[in-house]
């Protein structure tokens, strides 16, 4: 039998005794050798045992104390399918975004609200190296013009993280940018016209509203799962009226759903039978919490009019703003857009970026990240279990950084905002994602921090609040 099956059965079998009560939570387990021997594999096998146990967050592991059963039922109920507004859309909470986002240098508040990685999370030390090789070794030291299409180094690494959801792409399919929100802008204003209505999930990432309301485009929010993302069935009613869509369709922010597989090679048909472009934000799909990452739409893409999205700022290095597009049939107008806008990306990021990408260690670096962020989603939903009120509804996602919360309708998320405030807590209000009077009992809370006892802390404090807040 396979190492990868064994261990796997071995971690479903005290998974199950976990949950139905053989081990119960604060208990100590035995010890890897004892693993090792009782069910007679190899010292690192038994390793993979427990990594896959604590990965799923059955278990927490102590310095000198060993491995500590750490899984508690959930009793939360899970939000329903968004219905939006059939009302015409108003506008973005543009003072309410700004103000959230205020906080993002101000160490001493714990920012729930933000939807990246905390800096311990990263690994700075190894990317300063990168940035001071790629200036030494790039001609004029990184201060000359790239090619408008970007550096090719990064372009060429970027196709072979393709080949993993099968996205056939070379390095001339890909134009670099400066982060995601500049590949989704790039690619609007190449395919949109003011007065086009363009279809989105609700709730939706504000930067995209944003930049839909700054170009005059009607926003179309469309019925969304919080598990499986928009609705199929839904686009398929509007598609008269639309003249091009955007979607999150892995671990969207906020809700965090990840669309299957039928859905994304369906909704890409049906649009390609209307030649309508879909612009595809996958800047999460690298965040994954199981066994292998999710394809984005653009690996159904036949006919070019997928326009994939990516970044590494939810996952290396925010500040960096390093990001790409591959834009399909589209790409001669973007390369053509980008260099009248930006003339090139910055040099030292992006060199510096390919170079980390060489020999494994961004997939070694990904690997780590993924397992941090998904022990926090389930430190998370836990808290929440724990401390805020029973008719809590969330949903724990199978990747990105985000958790949307639903609250009792009584509670408006922009006043808790400012209560929360009063106590150094910074959380996302839910009417941020929507340009319409709705999710006022919704907001989004980000797992990027490290978990400790002092965030639970907080979280214990937030659900106090909310609490005295009927």
């Amino acid at each position: 039998m396979k190492r990868e099956i064994l261990y796997q059965k071995i971690a479903g079998t005290i998974a199950w005794q976990i949950k139905t009560g053989i081990w119960k939570a604060g208990e100590k387990l035995p010890s890897l050798r004892t693993i090792s021997n009782e069910y007679g594999v190899s010292l690192n096998t038994a390793i993979q045992v427990y990594y896959e146990l604590e990965k799923e967050g059955f278990i927490i592991s102590r310095p000198k104390s060993g491995y500590i059963v750490n899984y508690k039922p959930l009793n939360l109920s899970a939000p329903a399918t968004t219905q939006p507004s059939a009302q015409s859309p108003g506008k973005e909470e543009t003072d309410l975004i700004m103000e959230v986002y205020h906080s993002i240098e101000d160490s001493s508040i714990t920012r729930f609200s933000l939807g990246i990685p905390e800096d311990v999370l990263l690994p700075i030390a190894k990317l300063n190296k990168e940035l001071a090789k790629a200036m030494y070794s790039l001609p004029g030291n990184g201060t000359r013009y790239e090619d408008p299409q970007g550096n090719i180094r990064l372009r060429n690494y970027i196709a072979r993280f393709a080949y993993s959801w099968n996205g056939n792409l070379t390095e001339d399919d890909i134009v670099t940018t400066t982060g995601v929100t500049n590949s989704i802008s790039l690619a609007l204003s190449v395919i949109a016209q003011r007065g086009d209505t363009i279809a989105v999930e609700s709730p939706v990432y504000f930067g995209i509203l944003q930049l839909a309301n700054s170009m005059e485009l009607h926003v179309l929010e469309l019925p969304t799962n919080p598990v499986t993302g928009i609705e199929p069935d839904a686009l398929r009613k509007v598609l008269p009226q639309i003249n091009l869509c955007l979607l999150i369709s892995n671990f969207s922010n906020p809700l965090g759903s990840c669309m299957p597989d039928e859905h994304k090679k369906e909704i890409v048909q049906m649009l390609a039978e209307h030649n309508i472009p879909l612009i595809e934000d996958d800047l999460y799909g690298d965040v994954f919490f199981g066994h292998s990452r999710p394809k984005p739409c653009k690996a159904f893409d036949e006919k070019g009019l997928v326009l994939w999205c990516g970044s590494v700022s939810k996952t290396l290095a925010p500040g960096y703003r390093v990001g790409w597009i591959a834009p399909g049939k589209f790409k001669d107008a973007i390369i053509r857009q980008k260099h009248i806008h930006l003339i090139s990306t910055p040099t030292l990021n992006q060199e510096a970026i390919a170079n980390f990408m060489e020999n494994g260690r961004y997939e070694n670096h990904l690997r780590k990240l993924r397992h941090e962020l998904h022990s926090n989603s389930l430190h998370l939903a836990q808290a929440i279990t724990d401390y805020f009120p029973e008719d809590t509804k969330i949903i724990t996602p199978q990747g990105g950084f985000m958790l949307w919360v639903e609250l009792n309708k009584k509670i408006d998320t922009t006043e808790l905002y400012y209560k929360a405030m009063q106590h150094k807590i910074s959380i996302a209000p839910g009417r941020m994602f929507t340009l319409h009077d709705q999710y006022r009992n919704c907001m989004r809370l980000s797992f990027g921090q490290q978990w400790s006892a002092f965030i639970e802390e907080r979280l214990q404090v937030l659900g106090n609040i909310i609490k005295e807040s009927f």
